[in-house]
C-alpha cells in the first residue's frame, strides 16, 4: 500500500515538473488518500498486535 503511495507522488512530482497540473493534482491526491489508509492499517496492525501478544 505504501509503495503505491509512493507511485503516485512520483507521478504527480513528474507531472508537476511537466507542466499536467490536472494530472499532478489528481495524482497528489490519490497519494495522499492511499498514506492515510497506510496509515490506519498499520496503527490498527499494531493495536491488534500489542493486544494479542498480551493474553498470551
Amino acid at each position: 500500500m505504501l509503495s503505491w503511495a509512493l507511485t503516485f507522488l512520483v507521478v504527480a512530482l513528474i507531472a508537476g515538473l511537466l507542466g499536467f497540473t490536472s494530472i499532478a493534482g489528481a495524482a497528489m491526491g490519490v497519494a495522499k488518500i492511499l498514506f492515510f489508509v497506510f496509515l490506519v492499517l498499520f496503527v490498527v496492525s499494531l493495536v491488534m498486535h500489542l493486544v494479542r501478544g498480551r493474553s498470551v
